[in-house]
This record gives structure tokens, sequence and C-alpha cells, in this order.
């Protein structure tokens, strides 16, 4: 399977043409890791946008397990809007596959891509709930 169609099954990009999904597909770096490996931590500063293609992470907020993450996530897009600081550490369960985006790439396909746009930031403020329980929508 091309890594177009891989994107496609991913809902954030699932209303993209194929056109639309290949100007994506330019911006994306995939990379491989294997389990064990940090993808993101707590506190540092941030440099890109994951989407998970394959297999699975645990997500860690001081140390405490606050999700599992798999095909079709995506992470640190809270960290790449606000220009802060990772709120959590990501390590992977299994193997990976990732498509990762730079801050410059990030933005020019939030820029591109309105209907991606509303799904990233649909996603941060769910996050931002889960991370911070008092706050309301």
């Amino acid at each position: 399977m091309s890594i177009e169609e891989k994107l496609a099954l991913i809902d954030m990009f699932s209303e993209l043409s194929k056109k639309e999904l290949r100007s994506v597909e330019r911006l994306m770096t995939p990379l491989t890791v294997k389990a064990g490996r940090v993808l993101m931590k707590e506190g540092e500063s941030a440099r890109e946008f994951v989407i998970i293609v394959e297999g699975k992470a645990t997500v860690r907020r001081r140390n405490k397990v606050i999700a599992h993450v798999e095909s079709g996530d995506f992470l640190g897009e809270m960290a790449i809007i606000a220009g802060g600081p990772r709120t959590a550490t990501v390590t992977a369960d299994t193997d990976m596959i990732l498509e990762v985006l730079n801050r410059r790439e990030f933005n020019a396909l939030l820029d591109d891509q309105p209907a991606i746009m509303r799904k990233v930031l649909t996603g941060a403020v769910k996050r931002l709930h889960e991370l911070e329980p008092g706050i309301t929508p």
C-alpha cells in the first residue's frame, strides 16, 4: 500500500482528493522507529508534528500514563501551534512507521488544507481537555 493510500485511511485526511493527498505526502518525511524509542519528551521544545501510520505508543505526563495512540493518531500539534514545550512524553510500544512534518511544513499543511486545520485544532482542544480536566469546553 502506498503512503498516499495509507494517508487516505487516516481520519484527518479522509476527505482529501488524490491530488490533495499527493500535496500532503510531498511535505512529509517518513520515519521508521523501533519499539522503546522516545518520540517526544515532556518539557522539550517542539520541532515536529507526527502522524502514526503504523504501530502503537504510550503517552505519559509526569510519568503517568494518560493515553495510548496508534495508527491514524497524530501527536505534537499543541506544542507546534502554541510554540511551547511538549506537554507529554511519547514512547513507541511497537515498531512504528511515522510521517513527520517540521514546523514550517506543518504550517504549510494547515494553510493549504482548511479541512485538516479544523481536525488538528479540534484534536488539540480535545487533548487540552484531557490534560487539564478542570477546563470546560
